[in-house]
């Protein structure tokens, strides 16, 4: 079965796949750590570019600890839908804050659509509380952030072209296939979409601050291939007289 299309996404950037139910295991980490409470006390990094990512999709999973039938609570739950044969999971909904839920049979659970980590660990709650009120023992366990996006723009077009071919090791250009630019940092390990419009998604990060610091580290090879409006880059290639 496939993923609902307004939840491909989210479950592409979850990092399960979208086609097998048996990838559930991939998406919940088997240990039992439980993060903090709120993850982004730790000092952001200086911003030289003046520009701060804003986050707007946070993926967190955690486990309610008990097997679930989940024809019962689709059954029961409001904002609840389930159709098997398209995916194993249940997907539920909350306005506030608004988030959705894939809730699987073994009691693994994840959540998207949070724009902050707290947000994301009540989101996970209070899908738990559901679950609870159906009489079902849950508990509510092992909530992990497993991935952070986030977005800005750097209000000046790009030269994607160059910065592809400077940046070959790290870049991926198809632009029959997609508009953007893939590339792919190794420390932090983000991967940002680059569009010539200036604009930039970054994926990968499971705090804040390494969706802020890849950007910082982007920005001065953004301003290297920035593109110049059609006069001035004329004007920079005629030869001095």
């Amino acid at each position: 079965g496939f993923l609902p299309r307004s939840l491909c996404w989210q479950a592409m950037l979850a990092g399960t796949s979208a086609g097998a139910s048996s990838s559930t295991t991939a998406l919940v980490p088997t240990d039992t750590a439980t993060e903090p409470a709120d993850q982004p006390t730790d000092q952001p990094p200086t911003s030289l570019s003046g520009i701060r990512p804003i986050l707007q999709n946070i993926v967190a999973t955690c486990n309610l600890g008990i097997a679930l039938d989940l024809k019962t609570i689709a059954m029961h739950a409001r904002n609840a839908e389930y159709n098997p044969k398209r995916f194993s999971a249940v997907i539920m909904r909350i306005r506030d804050p608004k988030t959705t839920a894939l809730i699987f049979k073994s009691g693994k659970m994840v959540v998207t659509g949070a724009k902050s980590e707290e947000q994301a660990r009540q989101a996970a709650r209070k899908f738990a509380r559901i679950v609870q009120k159906l009489d079902f023992p849950a508990r509510f366990t092992d909530f992990k952030i497993q991935n952070m996006v986030g977005s800005c723009d750097v209000k000046f077009p790009i030269r994607l072209e160059g910065l592809a071919y400077k940046h070959s090791h790290y870049s991926s250009y198809e632009p029959e296939l997609f508009p953007g630019l893939i590339y792919r940092m190794v420390q932090p390990k983000i991967v940002l979409l680059i569009f010539v419009s200036g604009k930039v998604v970054l994926t990968g990060g499971k705090v804040r601050n390494e969706i802020f610091s890849a950007f910082e580290q982007i920005y001065p090879v953004l301003q290297e291939f920035r593109k110049l409006p059609a006069a001035a880059a004329a004007t920079a290639l005629t030869p001095a007289t």
